[in-house]
């Protein structure tokens, strides 16, 4: 540090200076407990919970062994300070940090290295955590948590068992008066005995074996096991979610290829709550573009599920004797002229290489094309071809709309229930098993795609619809007609539809079927069921074991927590990105005597076999808001009492849920919807006191930065790029070209925090992240720009204190009018601003009232701490050492916020406006200086000399100059 004249180190704010503020008041906050939230009961109990409760809340971090760049924090910072902010009204404020902790990176990392991923996740939270307390969040400490803690896993393990042992009983109302809850497995059971719920194949309850009255119930459970398509992954080692595949049918996390497989996997039954989950939108404070993506994701639709009877498929073995297929045109029904059916369809038998299991034709039907049979000999070897690539597609290639719909006919026909016309039925990979049932009917006159599929596979087109003023002008050999109208050629013996629009013929078409025993109204989503297991070591074990009839048994809560075995190798059983026919296998079936089990579970001791798959990352996020609330609570996951007092519905808010939740538009769908049906499932058992986890919602941008290319086309190091816009960029004195995105250590354009807190310290960097722009849009990161709020800060402390003694200079006297009504008029506008998280409009505006300080000779005590106080949820650190040094022995965390006690102050000066007609001065008045130019017009036209002047008439034109100047033209 630099010193004055006289030997003392000089008071400059440097960053050197700033670094030591900033460490001490870090150091006092943690020492004094500053931010802690008190809970109304517990161990975290205080006198706080008296108070407002506000619960902020940060999108779930995942620890990266990289840490953290400038772009990460502007959310952070953000609701850091809004924390400081409500604290400063009066609010307890609960906000603290955790971390997302199992993740795939860290099991790469010990595949390839060895290191246990505990090791590297731990020290991954160190070096964030110390990242973060420099930063200087406010964030209660004691909170904290991670998904991989001991006690975390428990109680996650706890909460899938409460899904586990549940299933969705459509009769039954939530606590909200939603139909269709989650209710005990008890009350299924009870239902089978007394035949209010028929088994599957309708025989009686008792008269079911004990493994077969487990598979009933175990079918109904809202968490599964299913034999199902997934998408596997050999480069990682493990199956993913459709929203983990690429649109190219690679890997997110990756970039590697995905294959289909047919799989035992996990699943969740959220599609039981599709109504619910897109209906509670509404109560929610979201952004539009938001609830728009789940909506979409969820996709309601409304039509029948339609009975076809397929001849001869029992005699051949299959399982089913008939095809149901939805549709939400039930009304087109006399014009389905083929069908379709996904490879996995269990209609055609076997699995996907086994070509004899098929229960197929051994040859083709007399009548079929040849452009129906993909050259084959015969439907089994059709079929069984066609099936194999199926397979080695992800299900973003299979639904491309811009690729080809191919198929091959199996041989079988379909009996359309309305006109007895043999329809036949292919299979195609755009059909998806598990999206509806699997199969769909084909009316290629008012479907484009099945236009172009019976067109190249040489099959008929039959009109259903036409325009009501010419229902049979549309030339179907052009193009299928996919408008509304009414229907044509739609009848038979018991039932007319023509002449009948659209909504009437689905009525009429939907009610007939269902007097008939041939269908029934569906409501459906796109929504699919989800898959929750993952083929790895570094998850959270599942609190299932199976026994040797293969009859899944849920672990008792005295045997929680499952923890994770030692083993000596992470690597998954295949690591051969590219090789389509390897098979998952999960790391953990290697740990034998983990896996391999003697337990008493009501019944005598016996053998079992652990669950060896793991949950996915998403278990831990979906309900780490609720740990926050009692992180301590070894009895429960959170105490009753302080999930209400946190999370439930209260005065001003439409639902329950945490007050503020900020984080990246990425997790529209993923994360928010899986969290809200854990949610959703936990308040139909009692355990939580809203439906919903987070009632208001922000979507941050993102800080983006340039990167720069040489002539090869290589990234250099952006930071010792020089030259302009106008001029150009030169790297070590060669040209390079500019580029526009991310931050990226590949991009070599990576800008850390601790960089900055070097060079300017945190205040500095907090104060230019909320300034770049409004919080919810990107914006281009320029360290240059940064000493602007250096300035900005550096003038406040001259303004405060002097730089040589670094004693108070501030001058008792009172301030004069026009800065007392500035002081005012800034309170005003920097509490609106925070409260709505205009963060840079806030400080503008405290930008403003520091400059006008600094063109006083003195600068009064009444404006500088007000000034302070403003300016503290945003420089916490600067601002708690001069109201230190103003002489206040306590911190400014809890100072209430500045607030105008003088109404007056806000009253504005005026101003006289010149009312002229045809350009001569006839009248003037008194306005305000903000006065819009429609209210000085009306102003102007009132007065006395101007309304005789226009003598009723309207002026021919209104001159206006806001707010000093009316020009008003007359007829002369």
């Amino acid at each position: 540090m630099s010193e004055n004249p006289h030997g003392a180190p000089a008071q400059r704010y440097t960053a050197e200076l700033a670094g030591q503020i900033e460490t001490k008041w870090q150091d006092r906050w943690e020492e004094l407990g500053t931010f802690h939230a008190d809970n109304p009961t517990g161990s975290l109990a205080g006198p706080l919970a008296s108070r407002d409760p506000y619960f902020i809340l940060d999108m779930f971090p995942y620890p990266s062994g990289k840490g953290l760049h400038v772009g990460h924090p502007l959310g952070y910072i953000a609701t850091d300070t809004l924390a400081r902010f409500r604290r400063m009204l009066g609010d307890n404020v609960l906000y603290t940090m955790g971390y997302d902790a199992f993740g795939l990176p860290a099991e790469q990392y010990a595949v390839q290295t060895g290191q246990h991923p505990a090791v590297t996740t731990n020290q991954n939270i160190a070096n964030m955590r110390r990242q973060l307390r420099r930063m200087g969040l406010s964030h209660d400490s004691r909170r904290s948590l991670a998904t991989t803690d001991i006690q975390y896993v428990h109680w996650t393990q706890w909460i899938f068992l409460q899904i586990f042992n549940s299933w969705f009983d459509p009769a039954a109302t939530a606590p909200d008066g939603s139909m269709g809850a989650a209710r005990p497995i008890a009350e299924l059971e009870e239902q089978l005995a007394d035949g209010r719920v028929k088994t599957h194949d309708g025989r009686p309850w008792a008269e079911l074996s004990k493994k077969e009255r487990a598979a009933e119930v175990d079918s109904r459970r809202l968490a599964y096991v299913s034999e199902a398509p997934v998408n596997w992954c050999p480069g990682l080692g493990t199956v993913l979610a459709n929203e983990e595949v690429t649109a190219d049918g690679r890997s997110e996390r990756g970039n590697y290829p995905v294959f289909q497989r047919k799989l035992r996997q996990w699943m969740m039954r959220i599609t039981a709550y599709g109504k619910r989950l897109e209906d509670d939108l509404e109560a929610i404070d979201w952004p539009e573009k938001v609830r728009a993506m789940q909506r979409n994701w969820i996709s309601r639709s409304e039509g029948a599920t339609v009975r076809f009877d397929v001849p001869g498929v029992r005699e051949a073995g299959a399982s089913l004797s008939e095809l149901e297929v939805y549709t939400t045109r039930p009304d087109t029904l006399f014009g389905a002229t083929f069908m379709v059916v996904a490879p996995e369809h269990p209609i055609l038998g076997g699995d996907a290489n086994d070509e004899a299991a098929l229960t197929l034709p051994e040859a083709w039907p007399e009548g079929t094309k040849a452009a129906w049979t993909g050259g084959a000999a015969t439907p089994k070897a059709a079929v069984s071809a066609y099936r194999a690539q199926a397979s080695a597609k992800s299900e973003a290639e299979r639904t491309d709309d811009e690729r080809a719909k191919t198929g091959v006919f199996t041989g079988l026909f379909g009996i359309d229930p309305v006109n007895g016309r043999r329809v036949p039925i292919f299979v195609a990979d755009y059909v998806l098993w598990g999206y509806g049932t699997g199969a769909i009917m084909a009316v290629p006159a008012h479907d484009d795609r099945d236009w172009a599929f019976a067109r190249a596979y040489d099959l008929d087109v039959v009109r259903t619809i036409g325009p009501a003023d010419d229902p049979y002008g549309h030339d179907l050999e052009v193009c299928a007609y996919t408008g509304d109208g009414v229907a044509v050629d739609s009848a038979n013996g018991e039932i007319d539809l023509n002449g009948l629009g659209k909504d009437e013929a689905k009525a009429a078409m939907i009610a007939w079927l269902t007097e008939k025993g041939l269908g029934y109204g569906t409501v459906t989503y796109r929504l699919r069921d989800w898959l929750f297991s993952r083929q790895r070591y570094w998850g959270e074990p599942f609190p299932i074991v199976w026994d040797e009839d293969g009859v899944a048994h849920a672990l008792p809560e005295e045997m929680l927590p499952v923890e994770l075995p030692e083993v000596s190798d992470y690597s998954p059983r295949t690591f051969d990105a590219d090789d389509a026919s390897s098979q998952p296998e999960a790391p953990l079936g290697r740990a034998e005597e983990w896996a391999n089990v003697t337990l008493d579970l009501g019944d005598g001791p016996k053998r079992y076999r652990r669950e060896t798959n793991t949950m996915p990352q998403w278990a831990g996020s979906c309900w780490y808001e609720m740990r926050y609330t009692d992180p301590t609570n070894t009895d429960r996951f959170a105490g009753e009492e302080n999930l209400a007092y946190w999370m439930g519905p209260r005065e001003g808010k439409a639902s329950g849920g945490t007050d503020m939740y900020v984080g990246g538009v990425e997790h529209a769908v993923l994360h928010l919807l899986y969290a809200r049906f854990w949610q959703k499932v936990l308040f139909d058992l009692g355990h939580v006191p809203d439906s919903e986890p987070y009632h208001t919602l922000f979507n941050q941008g993102y800080v983006q930065a340039y990167a720069y290319t040489d002539a090869r086309g290589q990234y250099v190091p952006a930071d010792e790029v020089e030259g302009d816009e106008a001029g150009g960029f030169t790297y070590r004195g060669e040209p390079v070209a500019r580029e526009y995105g991310k931050m990226g250590k590949s991009l070599k354009n990576i800008v850390t925090p601790d960089e900055m807190y070097d060079a300017y310290g945190a205040d500095v960097f907090r104060v230019y992240e909320m300034s770049m722009g409004p919080l919810d849009l990107s914006r281009p990161w320029e360290t240059r720009a940064v000493v602007g709020s250096q300035r900005f800060l550096q003038r406040l402390w001259r303004n405060t204190v002097d730089e040589q003694t670094g004693e108070p200079t501030v001058s008792e006297e009172g301030a004069d009018d026009g800065t007392r009504r500035l002081v005012a008029r800034t309170i005003t506008e920097v509490t609106e601003e925070y409260e709505n998280l205009r963060i840079n409009t806030a400080l503008s505006k405290l930008i403003v009232l520091n400059n006008h300080l600094t063109g006083l000779e003195t600068v009064p005590r009444g404006a500088i701490e007000p000034l302070i106080l403003m300016l503290a949820p945003v420089a916490p650190h600067i601002c708690e050492e001069l109201w230190s040094r103003l002489g206040h022995p306590e911190s400014l965390a809890r100072e209430p916020f500045p607030v105008v006690e003088d109404a007056s102050l806000l009253v504005e000066d005026t101003v006289t406006a010149i009312v002229q007609v045809n350009g001569k001065v006839k009248a003037r008045v008194e306005v305000s200086p903000s006065i819009s130019q429609d209210d000085l017009t009306a102003a102007a036209l009132a007065e006395a000399p101007i309304v005789k002047a226009l003598g009723g008439a309207e002026p021919l034109k209104v001159i206006v100059r806001a707010p000093k100047l009316v020009n008003v033209v007359v007829k002369k």
